[in-house]
């Protein structure tokens, strides 16, 4: 993790721990970073944003640092992240920009930046921007007169990946009665077009932002909203995305949730049946239940764990080959398709399994038994101070043996916050509460709490 870029790029508060001095810094360097080496100069550089407020005067700023290094840009304007790691693969841009801090509130914002193959940056190209951003590198130089950079609308890269996302269903969705919760986001254009031209009769809610309203008790993080409207509407299925649209959970003809791991759970097991689970493992982070890999056990279905952030997710799933891969919170990878999460692809995905088993979504999870989970986070003055702690590793250790093989206990350290999550799983609820407190007075008590 870096000085400003964590797990998912550059991320804070608008205009406090990310400015627009920031922004203009962040243009200037990877407009001359990938503009050096080419014939004439000149990078091209896609740049898409949600509806936050904040983004219009982010991807201002960026374009001016872009257009100074020389660099052109493309304006996707508001569309989703995957949607802009698709068009840097597929029309050939030497990097994209998503401008968005995800499911935050409306108040933060972020720079996410990818590179040619569509994959987040490197840590590398990362670190050379910080330095940048604090004077450690020298002063790059300015274009002039011609080599100076432009700036085209590309509107039509969103319309493209729209269009390839209906390639995708081998179905119609015709007669299907269909949720979607756009969280006022990215999503808002893209989802509800794409589910009508493949026929299904959608109902959608949160599609009108303000600029203020994204994530605003609706989408992915407040998905009770989705629920309710699933039940007061009698639909088949719900989608609820995040700010970006690359996360995305369901809810099920039941009204109940369904999470990332029940959507690694009910795809993954679809794909071994279709002979499409590459070396028949499916690829999850630290976090996923361990009711999913008792699941998995049972049938056959062999499993990899990463550390948290989808990034870490890909990278397994590149160097090993396999074909999915998620995380909890609904960030779902298909690499057939995708080099990163996308919800909406990942809603398409869960109607394809739907419409071939021909059942409800509710029936799917009959050999999967979720175990109870509870998490708190502790903001603390010295995150790496926590985990070393000879002490907190002792209690660590002894309720680990505790809990055996029916539950565990994960200390895991935020990547963009001072804080440490402490996660507990176990056989009930009372379980958990009595495990997470457990340590979280003991953090306390050796004084790294900051109340």
């Amino acid at each position: 993790m870096g000085k400003y870029f964590g797990t998912d790029g550059f991320r804070g508060e608008a205009n406090k721990e990310l400015t627009v001095e920031h922004s203009f810094k962040v243009g200037r360097y990877l407009g001359y970073y990938y503009g050096r080496n080419k014939p004439n100069g000149k990078a091209q550089v896609v740049i898409g944003k949600d509806t936050r407020r904040s983004s219009y005067m982010f991807e201002y700023a960026l374009v001016a640092g872009l257009t100074a290094s020389g660099a052109d840009v493309y304006l996707m304007h508001v569309t989703p992240t995957p949607s802009v790691s698709y068009i840097v693969r597929s029309d050939g841009f030497d990097c994209g920009i998503m401008i968005s801090a995800s499911h935050n509130p409306y108040y933060d914002n972020g720079i996410k930046i990818i590179n040619g193959m569509g994959y987040k940056l490197e840590a590398a190209i990362e670190d050379e921007i910080e330095q940048y951003i604090d004077g450690k590198i020298p002063e790059i130089p300015l274009a002039t007169r011609e080599n100076i950079g432009c700036t085209t609308d590309y509107s039509m890269g969103r319309n493209r990946y729209m269009g390839y996302l209906m390639t995708i269903p081998t179905r119609s969705f015709k007669n299907m009665r269909v949720g979607l919760d756009c969280a006022n986001g990215a999503a808002y254009q893209v989802a509800k077009a794409v589910f009508d031209a493949l026929g299904a009769k959608t109902y959608v809610i949160y599609n009108e932002p303000d600029g203020t309203n994204i994530n605003q008790n609706c989408g992915s993080t407040h998905i009770e909203q989705l629920q309710k409207f699933v039940l007061e509407k009698g639909l088949d299925v719900g989608f609820a995305y995040d700010g970006d649209a690359d996360r995305c959970l369901c809810v099920d003809d039941q009204g109940e949730i369904v999470d990332g791991d029940k959507i690694l759970y009910v795809c993954g097991r679809y794909m071994k049946d279709r002979g499409e689970l590459n070396n028949n493992t499916i690829v999850t982070t630290v976090m996923s239940n361990l009711g999913l890999y008792k699941a998995l056990d049972k049938k056959g279905i062999r499993y990899e764990k990463t550390a948290v952030g989808d990034k870490y997710v890909f990278e397994n799933m590149m160097e090993n080959g396999h074909s999915i891969g998620g995380e909890q919170s609904g960030h779902i990878i298909f690499s057939k398709y995708a080099t990163t999460g996308d919800g909406i692809l990942t809603s398409l995905k869960i109607m394809e399994v739907i419409l071939e088993r021909k059942c409800r979504l509710s029936e799917m999870f009959k050999s999967l038994t979720i175990f109870p989970q509870l998490l708190v986070n502790v903001r603390v003055t010295s995150k790496e101070a926590v985990i070393q702690d000879p002490e907190i590793q002792a209690l660590a250790d002894s309720i680990s043996e505790e809990l055996g093989n029916d539950g565990r206990l994960l200390l895991r350290q935020s990547g963009t916050e001072p804080v440490i999550r402490v996660m507990a799983e176990a056989e009930t609820d009372e379980l958990c509460n009595q495990y997470v407190y457990r340590m979280v007075n003991l953090i306390k008590e050796r004084g790294y709490a900051v109340e």
